[in-house]
């Protein structure tokens, strides 16, 4: 067992921000399940830290992968990393190769200025849930390798891609049917969604720009029947997503 060196601690301190993350094109990934299921999924690993105990619970993982590791305190892998409960193992994983945003088979969500972590980490996973593998974000939406929101999504960034675009541009050249949820729109228990399409989901206090607004073929709500004065955006995605997949069952 060693201590993480000086130099190793701060090369994981500074992957907790957006500028050295894109430097090194690398990102931190904490806690037992989702480092299992990175490795499994054959994310390039940069470096491993662990605990004995991990090593002795996943030893046949660890051999069959060929992962190099170095074993620490879990003391230590609680006070480098983001996340206070973590004393299994840390992970930097290098970034997959920039994609631009593939072509649409069914449906994808579409983002504006989301600036919680949380809740990109939340929508990632209902996406996840409901089988939609792309999200478009504006640039200015939260950088999905932030450690808060790979913890949140519980591994569904390894099967939800996201891509970063200037949204309404975007936009202007998708001649898939668009669907911005608004406080204005058509209740959402009405409306019929067409088998393909894009749902536009916006900023936490804003909600979606009237620009990206002007671009939709139709809006939605959720409607009230309470007293709250609006919805978390990512309790709204899971709604909304459920009332789609009520509709069409059957996308894959």
């Amino acid at each position: 067992m060693s201590k993480l060196s000086k130099a190793q601690l701060k090369f994981i301190g500074a992957l907790q921000l957006k500028k050295y993350r894109q430097l090194h094109q690398a990102f931190l990934v904490e806690g037992e399940k989702i480092c299992l299921e990175s490795i499994e999924a054959g994310w390039k690993l940069l470096h491993f830290y662990c605990t004995e105990s991990f090593v002795e619970k996943h030893q046949s993982l660890l051999e069959a992968q060929g992962i190099d590791y170095q074993i620490t305190d879990g003391n230590e892998l609680s006070k480098a990393g983001s996340l206070s409960t973590n004393t299994q193992c840390l992970a930097i994983l290098e970034m997959p190769q920039k994609q631009a945003s593939a072509s649409i088979k069914h449906y994808a969500l579409a983002l504006e200025h989301i600036q919680d972590p949380g809740n990109l980490g939340t929508i990632l996973r209902i996406a996840d849930w409901y089988g939609i593998t792309h999200i478009i974000c504006s640039t200015d939406t939260v950088d999905v390798y932030h450690p808060k929101v790979i913890a949140a999504s519980m591994g569904s960034f390894l099967r939800v891609q996201c891509a970063y675009v200037q949204l309404a541009a975007y936009l202007q050249n998708q001649d898939l049917p668009k669907y911005g949820a608004t406080l204005q729109g058509e209740s959402i228990h009405q409306f019929h969604f067409s088998p393909r399409g894009i749902i536009l989901m916006g900023n936490e206090s804003k909600g979606l720009s009237v620009e990206v607004q002007n671009l939709c073929d139709a809006q939605v709500k959720i409607p009230s029947f309470g007293a709250a004065e609006s919805l978390n955006v990512a309790m709204a995605t899971g709604i909304i997503c459920d009332n789609l997949r009520r509709q069409h069952p059957d996308f894959s």
